[in-house]
């Protein structure tokens, strides 16, 4: 006699996030705590963290690059850039009006993050790594000012 496996048990988080999702706030809403998938919960809300982290770093990342390419490449400069510049400020400045927690982890990836937009800036406009100041030129408060241009 063989004994056939059973399928594994899969959450409905797993076999159905948007269902889960509906099914979560319902429980939240009824109070119904003791039904809540705590671990997937737990997962989303994690993941959810992780993503605003990573859209701000992003986010800066373009933004200090393509201050660098405004400030290296005079003769270059478009209004694309400026566009950019203009855009990724204000997603910024977003986020930290929705989470001004986020505000610390700004400041504390901020040189990584230059070194990162120093790199892209690099590579896009050709220009050598020594030719980009191995410290960012731009402060926090500068990198975020919507009136703030480099020379």
């Amino acid at each position: 006699m063989t004994h056939q496996l059973s399928p594994p048990i899969t959450s409905l988080y797993d076999r159905d996030y948007y269902l889960w999702l509906q099914e979560t706030i319902q429980q939240l809403q009824a109070g119904e705590l003791d039904r809540l998938d705590i671990s997937a919960l737990i997962e989303e809300l994690q993941g959810m963290s992780n993503s605003e982290k990573n859209a701000l770093e992003s986010n800066l990342r373009i933004l200090l690059m393509h201050l660098l390419k405004y400030r290296y490449q005079p003769d270059k400069r478009t209004n694309s850039w400026l566009f950019t510049i203009r855009e990724h400020r204000k997603r910024l400045l977003k986020a930290f009006e929705k989470s001004p927690s986020l505000k610390p982890y700004y400041e504390m990836v901020f040189a990584e993050c230059y070194q990162d937009g120093r790199e892209l800036a690099s590579d896009e406009t050709g220009l050598s790594l020594a030719a980009l100041p191995s410290e960012s030129p731009f402060t926090l408060e500068d990198t975020l000012n919507p009136d703030y241009l480099p020379d």
